[in-house]
């Protein structure tokens, strides 16, 4: 069973909205809406969670294979195994996978949904990443360069971000209750662990809005799709 965590917990401060960016609304929905609608379609999902404060719950849009909700935590990784539980509890010993997503990257596709499906066989997790284009350098005290890094070996991550359920539990358990704290991306816990994480090709179109600008690009193409 394939399980998708939409993570819309987020207060999202940077973008300097009176709400968060995954509730404002664009081109008739919700910015959340948009990735619910692509899982929702998905052939590969079977079921969706959602990580909301309750007072957004009732706004957010009850698409098909919306399954539940769970409270987020004193951060995103503490968000992140919120859903977890809520999942575990839900579906018991069944053998679950789950893909976690972040509301606010609204133009995820299917066909990369499907890549990260197909991409897990053999492994406990799929991680998109995409390659660094600019020369990368790294400083000791943030004010000179230390040395050059090679950037052939450096990728970003993407979401969404898939894990066997059972194993990523116990890999988030084991950095409480204080190291998770500083836990940043959804697969760090399961590299940290140890889990067999492979990489497949991400897509620069599903990029997360976190500032205005990235919000006004969102905007653009939105309001251009619907002239």
């Amino acid at each position: 069973m394939n399980v998708a965590l939409v993570l819309a917990g987020g207060t999202g401060s940077r973008l300097g909205a009176d709400i968060p960016k995954q509730y404002l609304m664009c081109g008739g929905r919700m910015v959340i809406d948009y990735c619910l609608e692509t899982l929702d379609e998905s052939a590969y999902i079977d079921s969706i969670w959602v990580v909301a404060d309750v007072v957004w719950q009732d706004h957010i849009k009850k698409v098909g294979k919306l399954a539940g909700y769970a409270l987020p935590g004193k951060n995103r990784q503490l968000s992140v195994y919120n859903g977890l539980m809520s999942i575990s509890r839900a579906y018991g010993e069944e053998d679950v996978n789950v893909l976690i997503h972040d509301a606010a990257r609204p133009f995820l596709t299917g066909e990369l949904i499907q890549k990260c499906i197909e991409a897990l066989s053999g492994h406990d997790g799929v991680l998109p990443v995409l390659p660094m284009k600019d020369t990368v350098y790294y400083s000791d005290n943030g004010n000179t360069i230390t040395s050059l890094i090679r950037r052939e070996n450096v990728y970003a991550g993407q979401a969404p971000e898939l894990f066997r359920l059972k194993p990523y539990i116990q890999a988030n358990e084991s950095l409480m209750p204080d190291d998770i704290m500083n836990i940043n991306g959804s697969s760090e816990p399961a590299v940290m662990a140890g889990m067999d994480i492979v990489m497949i090709p991400g897509d620069e179109s599903n990029y997360k809005i976190t500032t205005k600008s990235d919000y006004d690009r969102f905007e653009q193409r939105i309001m251009g799709e619907q002239v």
